[in-house]
């Protein structure tokens, strides 16, 4: 145990273990959805499409990790630590945006060429998914990061950022296998959207402007891409997408 770690030792408040249990809920999430496909699978032996499609993988299970650590750190007093890492999440942040938007291109132009059971309509509108989902999470992060100084809407923003990488794993539940996907969002998220809300009253007796604002952007672009997906310019605009990726597919 370093001098830091021996002078503050681990005294979670409140505020540390509601998130720590949410950055748990978090890692249960991936590690379902993932396990038979990837973390079950291999890691990197598992058979995944393509060295893109590994490095996706490693990348957001990192931060997933990052997310937990950093807490951790925060309830352990070692402040100057996560202020330290968190440069470097930030980092990890605009790799992950990068690798979102090439993997989500990469899927739409492999299924594309190679229709596995979909319509070219139905993976032309997924792409949607994949792509609003970037949006929310380097939304939620800039904002995050804007607001370092801030600990209550820093620590809420970040949850939230975290919470728009779960749509993937969620989705590869077997238990929701029979329902769409529009469905399978609001019974995920919801129930998380309440818990932060439910937090809030609890602890600070209101609703965290934050909370409301970062549930309402969530929630809403989860279902607006929905809708997005299927519109004509959307289409058009996937189809040039997958006309256009220059990489093995």
């Amino acid at each position: 145990m370093n001098a830091d770690a021996a002078r503050h030792g681990f005294h979670p408040r409140r505020d540390d273990v509601f998130f720590l249990a949410m950055a748990t809920v978090a890692l249960l999430v991936v590690f379902i959805g993932f396990a038979p496909t990837y973390f079950l699978a291999g890691l990197l032996r598992a058979p995944l499409p393509n060295a893109l499609v590994h490095i996706h993988g490693a990348a957001f299970t990192v931060w997933i990790l990052l997310f937990l650590a950093q807490i951790f750190l925060v309830a352990s007093g070692r402040v100057q630590m996560h202020r330290r890492l968190g440069r470097a999440g930030m980092g990890l942040a605009f790799v992950m945006v990068i690798l979102g938007i090439l993997t989500a291109s990469d899927r739409l132009a492999r299924h594309t060429a190679h229709p596995t059971g979909e319509t070219v309509e139905d993976v032309r509108a997924f792409y949607a998914i994949p792509l609003a989902d970037i949006i929310l999470f380097s939304t939620f992060v800039y904002l995050a990061y804007r607001n370092r100084g801030l600990p209550t809407v820093h620590k809420r923003l970040m949850l939230f950022a975290t919470f728009s990488l779960l749509d993937a794993g969620f989705d590869r539940w077997p238990v929701f296998d029979p329902y769409p996907l529009a469905l399978v969002n609001v019974v995920c998220f919801v129930p998380l959207v309440l818990a932060m809300l439910a937090y809030d009253w609890w602890s600070t007796g209101k609703a965290q402007r934050v909370t409301l604002a970062s549930s309402a952007f969530l929630l809403g672009a989860q279902q607006l891409r929905h809708v997005v997906g299927d519109t004509s310019a959307w289409q058009g605009f996937a189809a040039w997408v997958a006309m256009h990726i220059s990489w093995p597919v």
